[in-house]
Order: structure tokens, then C-alpha cells, then sequence
């Protein structure tokens, strides 16, 4: 169970990048976005979400106990998480989605109220928690750019 913790938590090793593994795996989760959109209904996009969310719990912290680190910087699937939920349910063109990926990138590094508190938490939820928080906001920033920018943003 140890390596599929590992595998999971990694998003398929993603999180062994040698540089920004955070950032490649909110790229990575980019083609886990295209197939889910692809499948082309609304409820197998949230499903994949709250999925993403439970099986990440588990992983994380089985990864975290496994390495002995707290919020061992391998796990990516938090990533994968947030940019799920910034682009959920919005009609984007590929510009879109390059901002929302901005945005959840921005956000994820700055981690706005309670993003940072909640990376407190015990285990995988502390690490899947604060991503999640940072999702939601850049997910509302980039609502409101479509809203104000449809023809630019909006497939």
C-alpha cells in the first residue's frame, strides 16, 4: 500500500520533477482536466473532485508517514485538486485555463486566509486543505474574469 500511496500522492511521479513539483503538477493535472471536461458531463467533473479530495487524504498521509516529512514536497496531488476546482464548471478556451493555472499557482504560494492556517492540519487533509482553499479562490477570480471577459476567456 506504501507505493500506491507514493504513486498516488506523486500523481504518477510528477512530484519527483527536479524543479517547481508543484507547478508540474498542477500542469500535469491539465490532462486529467481535458479528459474529465472531455467526458463532457458536470457531475463526473465535481465526482472527480471530491474523489481527488478523499483519495489525496489518504495518500498524503501515507506518504508523509513513509517519509517520515511532514508535507513532503513529492505530493502533487494537492496540486491536482486545486486546479480542478479553479476550472471546474466554467466554459474556458485554452486562455482561460492559462489563467486559471496562473491564478491557482499565485494563490497557492501566497495562501490566503485560511489557506495557511489550514496547512496546519494533521496530515494528508492539512495538505490537500489549504490547496483546496487556494482552488476556490482562484476559481471565483478567474468566474469573475470570464464574467467580465467572455470572449477572451470562455470557450
Amino acid at each position: 500500500m506504501n507505493g500506491l500511496a507514493l504513486f498516488i500522492a506523486s500523481f504518477g511521479f510528477v512530484g519527483y520533477f527536479p524543479i517547481a513539483p508543484g507547478t508540474a503538477g498542477s500542469l500535469a493535472a491539465l490532462a486529467l482536466f481535458a479528459f474529465i471536461r472531455w467526458i463532457g458531463v458536470p457531475a463526473v467533473e465535481l465526482s472527480a473532485i471530491v474523489a481527488v479530495f478523499v483519495v489525496g487524504v489518504w495518500a498524503a498521509s501515507g506518504t508523509e508517514r513513509v517519509l517520515a516529512r511532514k508535507d513532503p514536497g513529492i505530493v502533487v496531488i494537492d496540486e491536482v485538486l486545486g486546479m480542478l476546482i479553479t476550472l471546474a464548471l466554467l466554459p474556458l478556451s485554452l486562455s482561460g485555463i492559462a489563467l486559471g493555472f496562473l491564478f491557482f499557482r499565485a494563490l497557492d504560494v501566497v495562501k490566503p486566509y485560511p489557506a495557511a492556517q489550514l496547512e496546519h492540519l494533521h496530515g494528508g487533509l492539512g495538505i490537500m486543505a489549504d490547496d483546496a482553499v487556494a482552488g476556490l479562490y482562484a476559481h471565483l477570480a478567474l468566474r469573475a474574469c470570464v464574467w467580465m471577459v467572455p470572449a477572451w476567456l470562455s470557450a
